[in-house]
């Protein structure tokens, strides 16, 4: 669904994509939170499907056809930049499954551009002979879940041009987090990237302690987060994915989404 609203100050423009049909109800329960945002704050709103992959080049939509978390973290720069050039004065991205759950909290910072903040729980095993021993730890990093970009901003065309130019030069098999996260937390430890801290990211460690009320990924997760999130990823990529380090489960989605539409203060130091 498309709303568009011209007579506001300042356009901007918020563009969510995914494949239709939806693979999972509880979706569209964070689309629908990103449309409302959308509106209360007067911005334009675009829903994409899968013809945002037709803004890749040939050869990068070759390369990346079976691995669809890198095509569409080029294709969503790709996106962003043609709203741009047609005279939006800011776009953000936000992925199909991220929630907003404290929508008047989520602003945009007057920076030029900005990534949300991950600070990822996940268990880590440390072997010693005869010893195994699992503890939980917390990396803090940003993410491409939730961007936005001014014009005139100094990155974006980086961004792209260097995403493009590893794909081309790279062969083989990428990680799935090549064009983003990854990307995106190298930079960010030389340069220190503007950060929207309270869009933010949650594990599936930190799902399942919402769930059972509290526990120790969620206090890590809160002892590491500087302010109390409005919106979250619900990485819904690592849902009952076998390779994952700790995998979460459909129905648990659908209940962590109740929960953080009803109980926001969870959050709070």
């Amino acid at each position: 669904m498309n709303t568009n609203n011209t007579t506001s100050k300042h356009k901007v423009l918020v563009i969510q994509s995914h494949r239709q049909p939806l693979p999972y109800g509880w979706l569209q329960s964070c689309l629908d939170s990103v449309q409302r945002w959308a509106i209360h704050n007067n911005f334009d709103y675009r829903f994409i499907g899968d013809e945002i992959f037709e803004l890749l080049d040939p050869l990068i939509r070759l390369k990346t056809a079976n691995q669809i978390v890198v095509a569409s973290d080029i294709a969503r720069l790709l996106a962003i930049d043609k709203a741009l050039k047609k005279g939006y004065d800011c776009v953000v991205w936000c992925d199909a499954d991220f929630l907003i759950f404290t929508p008047r909290q989520l602003l945009l910072s007057s920076e030029l551009y900005g990534f949300g903040r991950e600070t990822w729980v996940q268990t880590n095993q440390s072997l010693k002979p005869g010893i195994v021993k699992s503890k939980i730890k917390a990396y803090k990093k940003i993410h491409n879940a939730f961007m936005f970009f001014r014009q005139e901003n100094p990155f974006l065309a980086f961004y792209i041009h260097s995403i493009q130019q590893m794909l081309h030069q790279h062969t083989g098999h990428f990680s799935p987090q090549f064009a983003g996260p990854k990307f995106l937390s190298a930079i960010h430890n030389i340069t220190h990237q503007p950060v929207v801290e309270n869009a933010g990211m949650l594990s599936p460690l930190v799902i399942k302690d919402i769930i059972a009320g509290g526990g120790q990924a969620l206090t890590l997760f809160q002892q590491k987060s500087s302010i109390a999130l409005a919106g979250a990823n619900l990485c819904s990529s690592l849902i009952e994915n076998d390779h994952a380090n700790d995998n979460i489960s459909n129905q648990e989605l659908k209940q962590v989404i109740k929960i953080l539409q009803s109980q926001q203060e969870i959050f709070t130091n």
